[in-house]
């Protein structure tokens, strides 16, 4: 497991305000992976693929009661609401992405988005039936108690879905100075588990483990997309430069970061783990 620890909830909450315009410039309202189980999708089918398997793993229904950690500007659980009549709690640290999701659209029932940290929830016990986090683990300060958290909150046989940043388990010294460890500090993550430290983590918290899948080969395209049009970006919007020459931005750095992202990702070393896990009943 690779540990940083350089985050809380004010970090992150800073560094996805400060980089709004330049999140949603390069993925859209959808802050995660795309997911090519066809070769032929495009980066938006991908994208909403991705959403659309984990509402299947969770077993989404219409009122399927839904805990969505890290919800970003919300789009996921505007399609689990759309898509599948699911009613959706979000959580998100942003004052930007929360204010972005706040005012959007939706035909289904209305999410209800909290500027909140997941783990001071303060929702009861045994009240959803589905926790699920994309992208968000590696974000959050204590990654263990997300797990028991979850436990708490979900209902006897709710499911637990997450898509987790993960680090390759022999990952060379090299990897780790040059690649892992920046990409932690950069993207303000606690640090990047392993698939074993992930199966600890569910099974201790008490869930019972109904799939842990390495889909790095199948979400990999994502960044040669993001670079793609960070270059676009770079060539057409005089503000993109202005940004990562102003010495004043903080977080001008994850410019680098991409690139670092996607030569971690090719080389595999930064890998991405599927989680699918039941409290069962009781």
């Amino acid at each position: 497991m690779v540990e940083c620890r350089n985050t809380h909830s004010g970090l992150v909450a800073g560094h996805y305000d400060r980089l709004d315009r330049f999140y949603r410039q390069l993925w859209g309202e959808h802050l995660h992976h795309g997911l090519w189980a066809d070769s032929t999708f495009s980066p938006e089918e991908a994208v909403r693929y991705l959403v659309h398997r984990v509402a299947s793993d969770a077993q989404v229904e219409p009122g399927t009661q839904v805990c969505d950690v890290g919800c970003g500007y919300g789009a996921p659980a505007r399609l689990w609401a759309d898509a599948y009549g699911a009613e959706v709690t979000g959580f998100t640290v942003s004052e930007t992405q929360h204010a972005y999701a706040e005012v959007q659209s939706v035909n289904g029932p209305v999410p209800s988005y909290r500027l909140q940290d997941f783990l001071a929830n303060g929702l009861p016990d045994a009240s959803v039936n589905a926790v699920v986090g994309i992208e968000s683990l590696t974000h959050i300060h204590n990654p263990p108690r997300v797990f028991r958290e979850a436990f708490r909150l979900l209902r006897p046989g709710g499911r637990l879905v997450l898509c987790v940043w993960m680090a390759a388990p022999d990952a060379s010294p090299w990897a780790q100075e040059w690649l892992l460890d920046p990409i932690c500090e950069e993207g303000h993550l606690w640090g990047l588990p392993t698939v074993t430290t992930l199966h600890r983590w569910a099974t201790r918290a008490g869930f019972a483990i109904k799939r842990l899948d390495d889909v790095t080969a199948l979400v990999r395209r994502t960044w040669t997309v993001v670079l793609r049009r960070f270059f676009h970006a770079l060539l057409t919007d005089p503000s993109v430069l202005g940004t990562l020459l102003d010495a004043s931005v903080p977080d001008r750095v994850f410019a680098r970061t991409i690139l670092r992202i996607w030569v971690a990702q090719h080389v595999g070393v930064l890998r991405y783990g599927w989680l699918v896990a039941e409290r069962e009943g009781e």
